[in-house]
């Protein structure tokens, strides 16, 4: 595969998308195949059918690898699921040198230090992402590498999952010969795709609405501040329809995705559909208006609980205001007049997110759906893994180079070679990345 092509892999719970993307010369993302396929071992975002897992992802990989006219070996995957939680934490450290400025190493034993936090069984830190710093009590320190001081503290979003959930996603992928180049937060992908900067300065709740799941993740200051998963999704708005009008699922779903309305007010009494009855069976009549009626309930309850969660991060106060609103991305958003009862029940603005912010401008119309969101961000993540790498070899490169050149250093060389650019910090998920494969390295 060519270095500078990238693969999402987004195994959901109704669908599994394999997408195949590179960067064009003006920096946007360009897809070059999709592949869908039905997923069948998932439920509520986890996966619970090792076999058919397999199998949905394959299928969904040899249609992309089709359509590109490539062959595929890694891919970059994103987990969400119901058994995702997230707490905020705070911690220190007290430096020994604080006549020395802070650097990357005192940052990283900071992190280390949240990770001993005591987790309930099967779980494990998947993200531990820095709020603010303090150093010596001075707080709302955005940047503290390079400042001196005693104490280095900060808050933290920490996110916990269940590490078997993640080694079974692990497990499928290695299964369906592909490489696990990378795992990410379906909320982050989804919000990478979606959200501008200007959003994420401004404060926005980003609610991903997905077949089994409905992610959440709050932006503030550029920096995300909350996330969580609600395990509830369009699947069951389908689950309501097909019970609440007796009939199979596969018709509930055309009718939710053909007449479907988040607003009861909006159908007549006299809009009738007619659903063929099954083998030799009657017609079944159905009013649009009990229809919504259904749709309205159950989608008033999702956004409720995501409601909950956006005053659970704080919104109300005047520091965490969320500016740019709410923006509504997933296959569940495109349900009509969902964007007017989220403005009703929360009273914030809100958009429908399409994944454009980073798609070169000819696209096709397919690619910036909604439901196609948490794929293109997967893919614009694994590129920004790639560009990291290179950037990291260069430097290695670089450092070896320098020690060659330089035998007998005097003070002032070496005060030099330190100032060479410093590797960024690797990101917990490149390290559960690692992790999860050594673990299905030694399983066998």
């Amino acid at each position: 595969m060519e270095h500078n092509i990238s693969v999402g892999l987004d195994i959901g719970t109704t669908k599994i998308v394999a997408m195949i993307g590179r960067k064009n010369e003006y920096g946007k993302l360009e897809i070059l195949g999709i592949g869908k396929s039905k997923s069948l071992g998932v439920h509520r975002g986890v996966v619970n059918n090792i076999t058919q897992t397999i199998q949905s992802i394959q299928q969904a990989v040899q249609e992309a690898e089709a359509a590109a006219e490539l062959k595929i070996d890694g891919v970059t995957v994103g987990i969400a699921g119901q058994h995702i939680r997230s707490l905020q934490h705070s911690d220190y450290i007290t430096r020994p040198h604080s006549d020395r400025v802070i650097d990357d190493e005192d940052i990283d034993r900071l992190i280390n230090q949240v990770h001993k936090l005591v987790m309930l069984p099967g779980e494990e830190i998947i993200h531990v992402l820095p709020q603010e710093y303090k150093v010596d009590g001075q707080a709302e320190i955005k940047e503290p590498i390079g400042m001196y001081g005693g104490r280095l503290e900060a808050n933290f979003h920490v996110v916990v999952g269940q590490v078997s959930s993640i080694r079974n996603v692990g497990r499928c992928i290695q299964s369906a010969d592909l490489n696990l180049e990378g795992i990410t937060l379906e909320p982050l992908a989804s919000a990478n795709a979606v959200l501008s900067q200007e959003e994420k300065e401004a404060g926005v709740a980003l609610i991903d609405i997905g077949g089994g799941t409905t992610d959440l993740a709050i932006f503030r200051d550029g920096i995300i501040r909350h996330t969580a998963v609600i395990p509830f999704g369009g699947n069951v708005i389908t689950e309501d329809i097909k019970e609440g009008c007796s009939i199979i699922e596969k018709q509930a779903e055309l009718l939710k995705i053909k007449f479907g309305s988040a607003w009861p007010g909006e159908n007549k009494d006299n809009e009738i559909v007619s659903i063929p009855g099954l083998r030799g069976r009657e017609p079944k009549e159905i009013t649009l208006k009990n229809l919504s009626k259904i749709i309205h309930a159950r989608v008033v309850e999702i956004i409720e609980q995501v409601y909950v969660e956006i005053k659970n991060y704080g919104h109300e106060e005047q520091k965490k205001n969320l500016i740019a609103g709410i923006v509504l991305t997933g296959g569940g958003s495109q349900l009509k007049h969902l964007k007017q009862l989220v403005e009703y029940i929360t009273g914030m603005d809100t958009r429908i997110g399409y994944p454009n912010e980073h798609l070169a401008g000819d696209s096709n119309e397919d690619v910036t759906s909604p439901l196609f969101a948490t794929a293109v961000g997967l893919v614009l993540d694994g590129l920004k893994r790639q560009e990291r790498k290179k950037i990291e070899q260069q430097v290695e490169e670089e450092a070896v180079v320098e020690e060659e050149e330089v035998e007998h250093p005097t003070e002032d060389v070496e005060e030099e070679i330190k100032a060479e650019p410093v590797r960024e910090r690797r990101s917990f998920l490149d390290k559960l990345t690692d992790r999860v494969k050594d673990f299905l390295d030694n399983a066998e």
